[in-house]
Order: C-alpha cells, then structure tokens, then sequence
C-alpha cells in the first residue's frame, strides 16, 4: 500500500492563506498594493510526503527556496529536481504543475505565493521563465529573516498597517534571491565566465552568434547569462558583440585602405548597406565620414570604447 501524500499538517509548519477579499477591500484603499502582493506564504520543515498536485497550474507566481533535504517540480511533462540551498521562481501557469518532497531526504522549504496587476510583465522584466529550473544560492539569512518579517505582519493580522508593510518587505525578499549577494569567489566566477564570452566574442566577429549558443559556452541557462551579462557590462549579451564589432571596423577604417564593403565583412556584415546603416545608427556618422574625420583630425573623433 503506497504511502498517502500531502499538501500540508507538517510538524512546526507555518502557514498563511489571505482571502481574496482582504486584497480587494486593501488595494481600494491603497491601490498601490496591488502592483505586487502575497496571497499565501509559508515555511515547511523536513516536510515527509509533501505533495500538490494542480491539473490547471496556479494563477500566481510560486517562490519555493530548499534550505534542506531535496524534492522536484514538474510543468507540463518536464520534471526538475531542486536541491538544497536552491530556490525557484514558478510563473503563473494554467499548465499542469506538479511539486512535492523526496521520499528519502524531505526537503525544508519557505515559500510564497505572490501575484500583481500585470505579472506577465513582472515576469518578462525580471527574465523570469517557465523552464528555467531552479537555481543555486548562496545560504540566503537574508531572505529567511525578511520571510519571518513578512510573516509576523500578516500573523498579526490583515489590517492596512500590516498589509502595508508585508507587502513592502516582499519586494525586498523577491530582490534577495533575483539578485543575490555573491561570495567573493562567486563574484570571482561570474567575472570569469563574462571574460571568456567577450573573448570568444573578439575571436568571432564575423560570426553570427546567438544568447543560446553564448549561455551554453559557459553553461549557463540563456536567461540567467543574460542577466549575468547585463549586470558585469551594462549592456545585453548581443548589443556587447555589435559593439565589439563596430569598434574593430573602426579600427579598419583608420587603419588599413579597405573598402567600405570589406570593413562590413571582416566584422560579419555581407550586405554593405546594412553594416553603413548599422555603423550611422551607433557612430552618428557614415564609415565614408568617418575615416574621412578620423584621418583629418586624429584628435576629431575616438573609436567606440566599450
């Protein structure tokens, strides 16, 4: 006889549900809460047999964090395994979703359920993905202490004080875990990985190269790379490679005698009206005017600098 599973009753849980009516009555008051809110939280220990099953997903978005032990998670027909000190952004579904604890080693997990005037935006923004699997964090104390906080608010009840105020807490617990505080050797890794994509990318300017293909070379998933990669430079992963691009034209354009046409394919560009227009849109200036410029006055104009 199969051992029966459960969504909850685990020794030393904490649970909060909030009714849909107590946001509608607080978000009149203060609309501004309705941008993002909690509708339920909670913390489960060593929790043996978890189990939740929802044929039709969940309308909010699902933050679970493993401090202990480990379990799973399924959408659709993909399963990811979550581990300890991992955590998980779920995106609001009308997919078939699917979570529970190992059999062997229960995971302890805090969660929140969390949802908003236009999540699809929030989750786009934050390049929060269906697929993306769980992700490794460095043990949070931070996000657990503001979980507790938020916690303690809603315990002691829904009014607008303590609404307010949980509410305020859970974007700064939502910022604990998109961006992190790294160790110094994490910090140290992440330059790393960084480095060898721009110098593959200055080995390869006459490729065409995609996020995909860049996230896979320092096997990274395409979203967390890009986020990865805008944070270390200020800029996304493809606009850096146009950049580098450019910047060697410049360099061929002041340097060497080759035709406009050539400069367009050494850098990847076949079509030379599109490398013109592209080179204007960035330079504010044709490659013709530019060489022109740059071997009148050498003081005129500087190379793109990334």
């Amino acid at each position: 006889m199969g051992t029966l599973k459960r969504r909850d009753g685990f020794e030393g849980e904490q649970l909060i549900s909030l009714p849909e009516a107590v946001w509608k009555n607080a978000i009149k008051i203060n609309p501004v809460l309705g941008q993002l809110y909690i509708t339920h939280i909670g913390y489960f220990p060593k929790a043996a047999f978890h189990y939740r099953d929802r044929e039709k997903g969940c309308i909010d978005n699902i933050l679970i964090y493993c401090t202990h032990g480990k379990g799973w998670y399924s959408i659709d027909d993909r399963t990811f395994k979550v581990g300890m000190n991992e955590f998980v952004i779920i995106p609001a579904t009308e997919l078939p979703l699917r979570y529970g604890s190992d059999d062997e080693n229960p995971w302890t997990i805090y969660w929140v359920h969390f949802t908003g005037k236009d999540m699809a935006a929030f989750n786009q923004g934050f390049s929060i993905g269906l697929y993306d699997g769980p992700r490794h964090i460095h043990r949070n104390e931070k996000g657990i202490q503001l979980w507790n906080t938020m916690f303690q608010c809603l315990k002691m009840g829904f009014g607008k004080d303590n609404l307010g105020k949980a509410n305020l807490h859970l974007y700064h617990f939502l910022s604990t875990f998109l961006f992190p505080d790294k160790t110094p050797r994490e910090r140290e890794q992440s330059r790393d990985r960084i480095n060898e994509t721009i110098i593959y990318m200055q080995q390869h300017l006459t490729a065409v190269l995609t996020v995909e293909e860049l996230a896979q070379l320092v096997e990274l998933s395409p979203s967390h790379f890009s986020t990865l990669f805008k944070k270390t430079t200020g800029m996304s992963p493809l606009n850096y490679f146009i950049h580098l691009k450019l910047q060697q034209a410049c360099l061929l354009l002041y340097t060497t005698d080759m035709k406009i046409k050539q400069v367009g394919v050494a850098i990847g560009y076949d079509d030379p009206y599109h490398f013109s227009r592209l080179f204007k849109k960035s330079m504010h200036v044709s490659p013709e005017n530019y060489r022109g410029m740059r071997r009148k006055d050498h003081g005129g104009m500087d190379c793109l600098v990334l």
